[in-house]
């Protein structure tokens, strides 16, 4: 065939044991052709990638292109916006965030290869691959100092690679899951945003935080905590003039046990507010209505002269606008006189309604708002448009500041929206999308907060990517009084007893359970079938403990040893092929909180990213859990071993 004469790329689409190449309309030329017909060699893909997944979107400079991440069918798609359809695919391997250099260059994030893909998108085929850390998932450009950066999420850093060469020159810890980023106008500092809190659990101010990178010595400078309960950290932006950082997030109530759902009482929805030259929390605000949650926020984008942000609302598939500058205006207390906001409590039902007026007041008492489900609908502040589509993403607006494009997850389509309206006016198809099978429609119900009274929280609110929260909730299950961590569903259909206590028999009771007893609503028709088959599908990921070639390193080897040891006794219990007996001891770590003494072995498949450990996560890493929380030997026999010993042994046991 002669590619020569042809204007155009080749679109491969996959279904299981087949790949079909046909030529499609493209500005992309004879590279994208070669590049696509290479990926058309690789194995047939799993039934995942019969589905379309926009993960993340982004706008070249010029406004021309659209660039979409699709999470499941491994590619990252390139959309004409003049033309109003995907004029390229490039393969890729589990794509997340991407940035655009110019209108030469973008790179995206290969979650399961721990790489950066550096993309020509004129020719449509991939340049070189940066290595990064351990499950990179955002990335971002500091242009002025030639650096690009990532947020590793699986080993907990930042990489920054100086540029064109590529190489990377540090490697920036952070505490918890680093997830989002953004860098300052002025390109001093980087904003990072951890998904989850991983601190004691049993600390009611436990929440996540937000990491500042000095950009100019590339040292970490501070962790900006949010107020208690912050968790799925997953928006970040930063206002025009480096002032403002803002971050959006799920707020749980936490320190409240579980015995109803109206009224944001087990979760709220929320932007925070950061003030970054002072390095401390300004504000927070309810993203929600009174009796009806705006559940899972996820990107955030903002106008150019930051008057106004976009969010979108992924558990209520729901796009958001805030109207900044009124909203800041507001929280200096700058309240006209005779403003309906300065009516005093006595005229309203709720004494909540006053806050306004607590703020004009004196507005330091702007910290009550995180308490005011009303407050932002009161003063006209936000617009709620629900999209066509479920599962909102990471959305992007187009340079002129006057659309946005929203990536409609569980949709398989990308929506577009007048910025000054959100009223959407058109939407693209990244390719053909079958009906669901049982595990999709199982991942589309883990996600949709729709399906629970009012719409506060889904699956994924307590457990993001099926994983744990870092948060102790006081769940009904085992009585009132006794919080526990939560765990992952990981491997959950292959245990039981479930729950810390072993108080549900198996995966199928804690669905059902789940639903009646957290969603506060009877599961419908194959709806607990659904989630059990999408968590049966979750796999674990390689642990970034591991080396390059994926074998034990020597500490791990030798803390492996210790691990199997008799005299030790770890793997009495951590025993089988998911490291656990399932059975229930006591190891001495009964709170007087707890009504009972023993707990059931947690499995030890990904307890790399499942920190805080023990049954009410006061353990901080795997060292606190099998030595300084040890003092009697009843978790393992390590009180004689020296530190370097406990070190081997959590390095064995986090490489798991």
């Amino acid at each position: 065939m002669a590619f020569g004469f042809l204007r155009g790329a080749i679109r491969w689409t996959s279904r299981p044991g087949i790949v079909t190449v046909r030529v499609v309309t493209s500005l992309a030329g004879i590279a994208a052709a070669s590049a696509l017909l290479a990926s058309a060699a690789r194995p047939a893909p799993s039934p995942a990638s019969l589905y379309h997944s926009p993960w993340a979107t982004a706008f070249s400079p010029d406004g021309n292109s659209l660039a979409v991440t699709d999470a499941t069918s491994d590619t990252v798609d390139l959309i004409d916006t003049v033309a109003g359809k995907v004029v390229a695919r490039v393969p890729v391997d589990e794509p997340a965030g991407l940035a655009w250099f110019e209108v030469r260059k973008l790179y995206v994030a290969e979650r399961a290869a721990g790489v950066i893909a550096e993309i020509d998108p004129v020719a449509g085929r991939t340049l070189r691959r940066l290595k990064v850390g351990s499950g990179p998932q955002s990335v971002a450009l500091a242009s002025h100092h030639d650096l690009l950066l990532v947020t590793n999420e699986f080993s907990r850093t930042v990489s920054i690679l100086k540029m064109p060469a590529g190489k990377e020159i540090a490697r920036d810890p952070c505490p918890g899951q680093p997830f989002e980023l953004a860098v300052t106008p002025d390109e001093k500092f980087a904003l990072v945003g951890n998904l989850i809190p991983t601190g004691d659990a049993t600390d009611p101010q436990n929440s996540a935080v937000v990491s500042l990178i000095d950009l100019a010595t590339l040292h970490h400078l501070v962790d900006i905590r949010l107020p208690s309960g912050s968790a799925s950290l997953r928006g970040v932006a930063v206002s025009p003039d480096g002032r403002w950082g803002y971050v959006v997030h799920v707020l749980g109530r936490f320190n409240v046990p579980t015995t109803r759902l109206d009224g944001g009482w087990i979760n709220t929805n929320a932007m925070t507010i950061l003030d970054l030259p002072a390095r401390k929390v300004y504000a927070t605000v309810l993203l929600d209505q009174p009796q009806e949650g705006s559940a899972d926020p996820w990107g955030i984008v903002l106008s150019r002269d930051g008057s106004t942000a976009w969010i979108t609302a992924a558990g209520a598939h729901q796009l958001l606008r805030l109207d900044l500058a009124r909203l800041h205006s507001l929280l200096d207390g700058k309240i006209p006189p005779g403003s309906p906001l300065l009516r005093t409590s006595s005229e309203f039902s709720s004494p909540q309604q006053s806050t306004w007026l607590e703020v004009y007041k004196d507005p330091s008492r702007r910290s009550l708002l995180i308490n005011d489900l009303a407050a932002m609908d009161q003063a006209g502040l936000i617009v709620r448009t629900p999209l066509p589509g479920k599962g909102p993403r990471g959305l992007a607006l187009s340079p002129d500041g006057s659309r946005l494009a929203v990536p409609l997850y569980f949709s398989g389509k990308v929506a577009f929206a007048a910025a000054n309206s959100n009223r959407v006016d058109s939407e693209i198809s990244l390719g053909e999308e079958p009906p669901p099978d049982l595990i999709r429609q199982g991942d589309i119900n883990f996600h949709d907060a729709t399906l629970s009274s009012q719409h506060w929280l889904s699956c994924s609110i307590c457990h993001p990517d099926g994983r744990a929260d870092g948060l102790n909730w006081d769940l009904l299950n085992d009585g009132i009084g006794n919080p526990k961590n939560t765990r992952s569903l990981l491997q959950a259909n292959l245990r039981s007893p479930m729950m810390s206590m072993g108080v549900r028999e198996n995966l199928h009771a804690c669905v059902f359970a789940g639903y009646r007893f957290i969603e506060f609503r009877e599961p419908q028709r194959n709806e607990v079938a659904s989630i059990e088959a999408f968590i049966q599908s979750m796999k674990p990921r390689p642990s970034p403990y591991l080396l390059p070639n994926g074998s034990l390193s020597k500490r791990a080897q030798a803390g492996k040893s210790l691990f199997i040891n008799p005299n030790v006794g770890c793997a009495s219990c951590h025993s089988g092929a998911i490291h656990t007996d399932q059975q229930k001891h006591d190891v001495g770590t009964r709170d007087k909180s707890d009504t009972g003494s023993e707990f059931v072995t947690p499995t030890l498949v990904e307890v790399w990213r499942t920190a805080p450990y023990l049954h009410d996560g006061r353990a901080l890493t795997i060292q606190d859990a099998i030595a300084a929380l040890n003092p009697k030997d009843l978790h393992g026999k390590t009180s004689k071993l020296t530190k370097e010993q406990i070190d081997d042994i959590a390095e064995y046991v986090l490489s798991l």
